[in-house]
C-alpha cells in the first residue's frame, strides 16, 4: 500500500534555490536528499496551486527549475468543496487571510485524504503548535488530517530504520 503525499510549493522551491545561507543550504539540501531517493511506496501528487505559486518565483532559471520538478506530478483537481474547505480553514484562523495559498494546500490534502503533505512552511503547516487547531476543524469538516512533515523528518525515518 503507497503512502498519498501532497508536495506543496516550498519543496520544488527549496529545491532549484541558489541563495547563500547556512538554513538555506540545510533545507535545500535535505530536499535534494530526500526527492532523489525515490520510494516505490509514496505516491507523490500536488496541484495547480503549487505552479501558481512556482509561476511567481522572479528569477526564470529557478522558476522553469521548480515547475520542471513537479510536472511530472498527479495533480489534484481544485475543486469547489476545496475552496470551501480553504475558506472555512481561514474563518477559523488556522492561518491568516493572506496566507491563502497554504489555507489551498491543507484543504487539498485533507479533502483528497493524503497521508502527508510535505513542506518547509513551518509557521502555518508543519506547526506543531497549531496541528491540534488543524485536527479539530478537520474533524468538524469530517476530514482526516494528513501528517504534516518537512523533509528532514522524513529523512530522520529514514535513518532511523536503517539502523
Amino acid at each position: 500500500m503507497s503512502a498519498l503525499i501532497y508536495v506543496e510549493t516550498t519543496i520544488p522551491s527549496f529545491y532549484s534555490e541558489r541563495r547563500a545561507g547556512i538554513d538555506i543550504e540545510a533545507r535545500r539540501n535535505w530536499t535534494r536528499e530526500w526527492w532523489d531517493k525515490p520510494r516505490p511506496e509514496q505516491r507523490l501528487v500536488t496541484s495547480t496551486v503549487v505552479f501558481e505559486e512556482l509561476g511567481r518565483i522572479p528569477d526564470a532559471a529557478r522558476r522553469e527549475e521548480s515547475i520542471a520538478l513537479v510536472r511530472r506530478l498527479e495533480q489534484l483537481d481544485y475543486t469547489a468543496e476545496v475552496a470551501e474547505i480553504a475558506a472555512v480553514y481561514l474563518q477559523h484562523k488556522l492561518m491568516p487571510a493572506e496566507a491563502i495559498g497554504d489555507a489551498d494546500h491543507l484543504a487539498l490534502a485533507s479533502f483528497y485524504n493524503c497521508d502527508m503533505l510535505v513542506t518547509w512552511n513551518c509557521k502555518h503547516l508543519a506547526n506543531a503548535n497549531k496541528l491540534g487547531h488543524i485536527r479539530r476543524v478537520n474533524a468538524l469538516l469530517g476530514l482526516r488530517t494528513p501528517l504534516l512533515v518537512t523533509p528532514l523528518e522524513l529523512l530522520e525515518k529514514d535513518y532511523e530504520s536503517e539502523t
